[in-house]
């Protein structure tokens, strides 16, 4: 199997075996404890039992997974590693003539499984269940969800402006609405109208007290009224842009709504670029904290596997810290994404080769 050998296999089993175990132990803990705090709006909502078993929970379980699979890669390790150490397994893998850095490769493939089994969850699996759970949650447990935004600006195109001052997304209504198009010349058209209204049924826009002016080298012409409808290049869904969807976008999806949002001049654009770094980079740290795990608790100590989990768990907790204040300071500061959401990966990589390096061989 790939050149690896029955130790290989042995340590990789060891490892696996106990990171789903432990996933899925807490998995159902979980699931009980948000079964009491939500069995209230299940009855109210007259939610159907395959509802919230099929729809609900069955997608639950891939998100719950992925959201701790560095912290749980990182007890699985420090939890087998430290049996085995306290078990002279590890002194006599090395006294059989295994190095400690040949050792390492079942750590590393099992690693690499994992992220990329992260890799694909976060980005083409949890979108996908993650519509489901939203559709439950809209319909039996939160409220839609609703925009009151203030003073909105958006680009649809070069040259092309819209503006309105407020707009409520439970009625489709905005108040005080402007469109300007401009060419190399300047102001080529202007539309204001005091209120908009979309129709769902025609998929049109209706326009109250209006007045559209065209600027034209020869002259400008001015049409107003009290209403008319038109079809525009923006929906309302444009004016109820929220962070959440980014949830249900896969990797492509999200990137393409990104460009679309910059061209827009939208102002979560800086959040959508965080959940996208944040696809690529979490995925790394269970390779970061599987070394981690290994150089900590492949020494036999005296309090044993006890004093393994402790240091391991604040060590993880610390790595967690830090991601949330890289992220942070990616959003209300000047720290790109990309930039801010591989720090923890790269210093935890550090710490990681040092202590590999200190480990007892």
């Amino acid at each position: 199997m790939l050149g690896l050998k029955k130790i290989d296999i042995y340590i990789i089993r060891k490892f696996l075996g106990t990171y789903f175990y432990s996933i899925l132990l807490l998995t159902i803990i979980i699931i009980i404890f948000d079964i009491s705090e939500k069995i209230d709006d299940f009855i109210e909502k007259d939610a159907p039992l395959k509802a919230i078993v099929f729809q609900y929970y069955l997608n639950f379980i891939p998100y719950f997974v992925n959201m701790f699979s560095g912290l749980f890669t990182f007890i699985a390790v420090v939890y087998f590693t430290s049996r085995m150490a306290s078990n002279t397994e590890i002194v006599a893998i090395l006294n059989g003539g295994v190095s400690f850095w040949r050792m390492l490769v079942p750590y590393l493939v099992s690693g690499i499984f994992l992220t990329v089994l992260s890799f694909g969850l976060m980005n083409y699996i949890i979108p996908f269940t993650n519509r489901n759970l939203r559709a439950f949650e809209k319909q039996y447990i939160k409220n839609p969800f609703q925009s009151h935004q203030m003073n909105m600006h958006m680009q649809l195109e070069p040259g092309t402006y819209v503006y309105v001052e407020n707009f409520n997304s439970i009625g489709k209504i905005g108040y005080r609405f402007s469109l300007e198009k401009f060419d190399s010349t300047g102001l080529t058209l202007k539309l204001k109208a005091d209120m908009i209204t979309w129709d769902s049924i025609q998929s049109r826009w209706k326009m109250n007290n209006y007045v559209l002016r065209k600027i034209r080298p020869q002259g400008e012409k001015i049409y107003q009224g009290r209403e008319t409808d038109t079809v525009m290049a923006f929906t309302p869904s444009d004016f109820m842009v929220d962070i959440e969807d980014a949830k249900i976008m896969t990797y492509n999806q999200l990137n393409r709504f990104i460009k679309q949002e910059k061209l827009r001049g939208s102002t979560l654009t800086g959040q959508f670029n965080l959940e996208k770094y944040k696809r690529l980079t979490f995925p790394f740290a269970n390779l970061v904290l599987t070394f981690i795990g290994v150089a900590l608790s492949s020494r036999k100590v005296r309090g044993g596997i006890g004093m393994h989990l402790g240091m391991g768990i604040a060590i993880a907790f610390t790595f967690i810290l830090l991601l949330q204040i890289t992220s942070v300071f990616a959003i209300f500061g000047n720290l790109p994404a990309a930039v801010a959401l591989w720090i923890p990966n790269f210093i935890y990589g550090i710490v990681a080769i040092i202590l590999l390096r200190l480990a007892p061989k």
